[in-house]
């Protein structure tokens, strides 16, 4: 059910407010009734207004005055005003208020259906508006905290260059450097050190890269590197996790699919670990005729309901970047009550992606 926007009606006849309210009701939307422009205007500076019907003809303030002054505040450039009257409106008086900010006109009697029609169109306009700003207002959200993750991980890359590879390679040189220094006998037990500290720094480069893209996934495929991180998952973060795979011989798809997929469970496992508190977890790759489908499920302790719908500022840098993928490929993200913990849930359809046939998905 979207969010109901609020429709200021003006009049300074209380039969004529009802009669709007009677009209306007099966929209669904939140009617305000203002009996004067003064009690207009102090709706519109305590209320986000979608959509004005001024009546033209008020003592005091008549539509147009009331018009004016509601456009001279920049919060109310953009706020729809239809102008109601009930007496004939010259081509003059339209342009008049035209000029005066009025998206439209309608004439007394009213016609329901239209009054409803006009009503509708722009509080639909508004609530996509209002919707638009709150997803850029995330993005740019989003983005930041995308620019600090990345600068923290490079700071993390950059720390473990230092303290384990670089540490390796300094001492390496040390010993290689007193080499001429030394006997011929303790010559042989330096060249010794030198190959064994080089040894470890070349471990350090592999573990590094391997992270960053496992050169299985372009070497076997998705199957043997989800295993392979898996294997490794298990033994760096103590959360015994298993990983199912159908069919077995799972089958190579195309490289960005393959890493896309890659990519998701890695960081759904990343959130088990950092979040989750979990003791075991489970990863599942199926694979059949027009989708391929990846869970993962954890013990833990679980996570909001405005998280697992995906609310604005709910969620973070990882989901984000995970819901985006999955995106890309025209796939849907899901996040479950896991009764403990959470299911994260994704399909992704493959399409042309890959013209060999699998066999169907069982039905769960």
């Amino acid at each position: 059910m979207p969010d109901k926007v609020n429709i200021l009606m003006v009049d300074d006849q209380p039969g004529k407010l009802l009669s709007y309210e009677a009209v306007l009701a099966e929209l669904g939307e939140n009617l305000i009734k203002a009996l004067s422009g003064k009690e207009a205007l102090d709706h519109l500076l305590k209320t986000d207004i979608a959509v004005i019907l001024l009546d033209v003809s008020m003592p005091e303030i008549d539509g147009f005055q009331l018009a004016d002054m509601i456009r001279e505040h920049p919060r109310f450039h953009d706020t729809a005003i239809l102008f109601i009257s009930a007496v004939y409106m010259t081509d003059v008086d339209r342009a008049k208020g035209y000029e005066r900010g009025a998206v439209d006109y309608i004439s007394v009697p009213i016609i329901p259906e239209l009054l409803r029609a006009k009503v509708r169109v722009f509080a639909e306009l508004h609530r996509k508006t209002r919707q638009l700003g709150i997803l850029n207002h995330e993005l740019r959200r989003l983005s930041s905290s995308m620019i600090a993750a990345q600068d923290k991980e490079r700071r993390r890359i950059a720390r473990d260059l230092h303290d384990s590879l670089g540490q390796e390679l300094s001492a390496a040189k040390m010993v290689a450097d007193m080499i001429p220094l030394r006997s011929a006998e303790s010559k042989d037990r330096a060249a010794a050190e030198v190959s064994t500290l080089i040894d470890h720094a070349l471990q350090q480069v592999r573990s590094i890269s391997h992270l960053l893209h496992p050169p299985l996934l372009d070497e076997a495929g998705l199957r043997s590197a989800l295993q392979w991180y898996v294997e490794g998952f298990t033994k760096r973060s103590g959360v015994e996790t298993a990983i199912d795979i159908v069919p077995p011989d799972f089958p190579r798809l195309a490289p960005e699919l393959e890493t896309a997929v890659f990519r998701i469970v890695q960081e759904a496992l990343t959130n088990v670990f950092r979040h989750s508190k979990a003791l075991k977890a489970s990863v599942s790759l199926v694979i059949g005729n027009s989708q391929v489908c990846v869970t993962v499920r954890d013990d833990g302790r679980g996570i909001a309901d405005p998280t697992m719908k995906f609310r604005p500022g709910t969620i973070g840098v990882g989901l984000a970047g995970m819901r985006q993928r999955v995106k890309e490929f025209g796939g849907e993200l899901q996040l479950r009550d896991g009764n403990p913990g959470t299911l994260v849930e994704v399909v992704i359809p493959i399409g042309s992606v890959r013209e060999q046939s699998f066999p169907a998905i069982a039905p769960t």
